[in-house]
């Protein structure tokens, strides 16, 4: 036996500490080294079966680096236009409203192309989940601007950094989505530490618990890393999130109409 041999072997006192969830597919991953579109799944997944809800679910996937989400996440998916994922899960919602219904989505997709869907979906407060992914670029196409591109960052569109006076500011979403009245829960998470990891899948339980009690829209942003378009390596990827986004994106809840209560139940007074 080698010495690699002899690590990997099982040991009878071993205890299992972690494992893939059967919701998530078991397969390679396409997405670039260092994406975090992999923890993000993993995340939303993790909660559908420790939920019981999986067999009930129904994905939109959007069009970007989230396109392919329907390969990773074994519950029945749609895939939806360009920008039209919450337009799309609105109507499977109403359609089926019997089943927890989520909209997978990039800041390229829903910030730009697909805003006004998005709002207006957020405003009457239709009863399904979204999940933002932030990396603050268009991921597959090239890296050009996202709405959400930082002052300063260069992109294959703005090679000499987003400037204010010509491009404007980045779009900062949660803090937009909370402004809306059919808007019950919104929270920015990000996943470049293991404590936020860990407070981002707290955040998308609880935006999933509020759809499962019926109260309306619920929101999480993911702030995640993008190596190959920012060209740095994962790690520094990372730090740059700390550094340089969340500055601009503070982490935290935006709006919690359910009272604080984990499990959605809101409070008459939030329905005035």
């Amino acid at each position: 036996m080698t010495m690699t041999e002899d690590l990997l072997a099982p040991r009878p006192d071993e205890e299992l500490v972690f494992d893939a969830n059967p919701v998530q597919a078991d397969r390679i991953t396409h997405y670039c080294p260092g994406c975090h579109h992999g923890i993000a799944h993993r995340l939303v997944t993790e909660v559908l079966h420790e939920m019981g809800v999986a067999p009930q679910t129904i994905l939109v996937a959007s069009v970007g680096c989230a396109t392919f989400t329907y390969d990773y996440m074994l519950v029945d998916s749609v895939e939806a236009p360009h920008g039209r994922a919450s337009a799309v899960a609105t109507g499977v919602k109403r359609a089926r409203p019997d089943r927890i219904v989520y909209a997978y989505q990039g800041d390229g997709d829903m910030g730009s192309i697909g805003l006004a869907e998005a709002l207006h979906a957020a405003n009457r407060g239709e009863r399904i989940t979204v999940i933002f992914v932030n990396n603050t670029v268009y991921g597959m196409t090239g890296g050009q601007m996202a709405p959400t591109t930082l002052l300063g960052q260069k992109t294959t569109t703005t090679p000499k950094g987003r400037n204010m006076a010509t491009e404007g500011a980045p779009l900062r979403m949660s803090e937009l989505m909370a402004q809306l009245d059919g808007v019950i829960y919104a929270e920015r998470c990000a996943l470049n530490t293991v404590r936020n990891i860990r407070a981002a899948k707290k955040a998308i339980r609880k935006a999933f618990e509020v759809q499962r009690a019926g109260l309306g829209y619920s929101f999480v942003e993911l702030l995640s890393g993008c190596p190959t378009n920012w060209h740095m390596d994962p790690v520094a990827a990372n730090e740059r999130i700390g550094k340089d986004m969340i500055p601009v994106f503070p982490l935290g809840v935006y709006k919690d109409a359910t009272g604080g209560r984990p499990d959605g139940a809101a409070k008459e007074a939030d329905h005035e």
